[in-house]
């Protein structure tokens, strides 16, 4: 138990008492003679006389004569009012001091003071969202505080409540098939419904269900930058959609895939909540099911309309909403209705990385009925097109006009980025694209793959892309690794950037 009483300060000051209607001349008589405490009055009402006030004095006058006071601002006051000085005690106890000074005096010398923490609105339950006041706040609390984390959870819910009402702590590392980290609830209520927003976008999730990470945000804004509206994404492990809900308000039309359940509901949700549910078509499902399935070339559409049953293929299940999630099959049976977009180009080249800035693409899309829909992407992230912009802030444009805008090539015909955002095993996942994309079908460049993973102080990138091209078995021409963050000591997340080799396609048959 903490001892609150131990952080007890008696401060012995001196106040001199004068009438109330005299309190504001004479504050500005005694400017810098006044107790200056943060959250602390230096007028207070005499507890004896209601016309009475206290002007509390500062420290550094220390004796009853007042003789810390210049004569000349107390021969102002005296000639002012009748004035009378009186000792005053004040104690300044557990809940004035913040939690970095409580923190100091619990812990050993030596170990590092929490200063920060992750938090997300709270909501009262998944029906409706209402939004009540608080935040669930997630700590990363090191090996060596792991002895001090109730009491360091005690103290952080203490000094911001109740604007934080609950306290959680990530247990161990990731090991489920679902990329869902164990907390433990250290303080507060037991409820982990939740909301974030970046650049824009609102995600709604159940922290003990879903993996999110805030502190990818940039590399969220990063890589959508580099997407164009009217372009293809695929997005094999979409979690809640960081990735998939932003392309589809910047004009994307977006298959996105989690084989976690919870992922793929809320993921549904996020996106009709964001108004894109025309543009997100959400899966639940294993990842190399989804896009083998996704790529697969279906058989002609006097055979679909027979027989639409052909292809199938495991949706989420959301009980919780009436509409439910499209299936693969009835996403490809709507693009059989769709033409490719005429004078389509994309062409992709890489930075030479001679100005020190991380590489980048350069995306040029040409479409005849809106040549204005070409941009360049600079090296820095940042992007002229509709949508995102370069510090996350939603540009005023109208995104009825930027879907209006664009017609969209089926996938087995054309996509143009698959992002692979699972670190810890997204390179055992390529080998899924050989012979995946049928070049008899395919139309214009091949897919850019956005390969996510980590890299310990011990590899190379040398080493990754030889991983990559043993998976594909092709040669992988001008790879792009972007660093992501640190999240070890020696262990780094970095994205491996690469357009599909032709080599790995299935090769045209005469």
């Amino acid at each position: 138990m903490l001892d609150e009483k131990k952080f007890d300060v008696e401060l012995k000051l001196w106040a001199i008492i004068i009438p109330c209607h005299n309190c504001k001349i004479a504050t500005k008589m005694l400017n810098g003679y006044l107790l200056d405490r943060p959250r602390i009055k230096p007028v207070v009402e005499d507890p004896t006389d209601n016309k009475k006030r206290y002007l509390i004095l500062s420290e550094k006058v220390q004796s009853e004569d007042l003789s810390g006071i210049p004569d000349q601002k107390l021969a102002e006051l005296r000639g002012l009012c009748e004035i009378e000085v009186q000792p005053y005690s004040l104690t300044l106890g557990y809940s004035y001091w913040g939690a970095d000074h409580i923190l100091k005096q619990i812990l050993p010398r030596g170990l590092e003071i929490p200063s920060s923490f992750e938090t997300i609105v709270k909501y009262k339950d998944d029906a409706s969202f209402d939004l009540v006041p608080g935040h669930v706040a997630h700590l990363n609390i090191t090996d060596d505080l792991l002895p001090y984390k109730n009491v360091i959870a005690k103290v952080i819910y203490d000094k911001n409540y109740p604007r934080i009402k609950t306290i959680v702590n990530k247990v161990g590392t990731i090991t489920n098939e679902y990329r869902v980290p164990k907390f433990e609830i250290l303080a507060g209520e037991d409820d982990m419904l939740t909301e974030v927003k970046q650049y824009g976008a609102t995600f709604k999730l159940d922290y003990s269900l879903v993996y999110w990470n805030s502190r990818l945000e940039h590399e969220h804004l990063r890589l959508i930058s580099v997407f164009q509206p009217g372009q293809t994404i695929c997005d094999m492990f979409a979690g809640i959609g960081p990735f998939a809900i932003p392309a589809a308000q910047k004009g994307c039309l977006v298959y996105a895939n989690d084989l976690n359940p919870d992922s793929a509901r809320f993921l549904k949700i996020n996106a009709e909540v964001n108004k894109v549910d025309d543009l997100v078509h959400v899966h639940n499902m294993d990842a190399r099911d989804f896009i083998s399935q996704l790529m697969q070339v279906l058989p002609a559409e006097s055979n679909l309309k027979s027989n639409p049953t052909d292809v199938k293929l495991h949706n989420c299940d959301n009980t919780t909403h009436s509409n439910e999630l499209s299936s693969l099959e009835e996403t490809k049976l709507a693009d059989q209705g769709t033409n490719s977009p005429d004078g389509i180009s994309n062409n992709f080249q890489t930075s030479d990385g001679a100005n020190g800035k991380d590489d980048a693409f350069v995306n040029r899309t040409s479409i005849k009925r809106h040549p204005e829909n070409s941009h360049e992407v600079s090296g820095n992230g940042s992007n002229d097109s509709a949508g995102v912009s370069v510090d996350g802030r939603r540009k005023r444009v109208s995104n009825k006009r930027i879907r209006s805008s664009f017609t969209f090539a089926r996938p087995w015909e054309h996509v143009d980025h698959v992002i692979m955002n699972l670190p810890a095993s997204a390179l055992l996942f390529l080998d899924v694209f050989r012979d995946l994309v049928d070049l008899k079908y395919w139309k214009g460049p091949l897919p850019w793959i956005h390969c996510y993973c980590f890299i310990r102080a011990v590899q190379t990138k040398e080493f990754i892309i030889s991983e990559a091209e043993t998976a594909l078995k092709a040669s992988i021409n001008d790879p792009i690794f972007h660093k992501v963050r640190d999240v070890a000591p020696n262990k780094a997340m970095f994205c491996l950037s690469f357009q599909l080799p032709k080599e790995a396609c299935m090769p045209l048959h005469e």
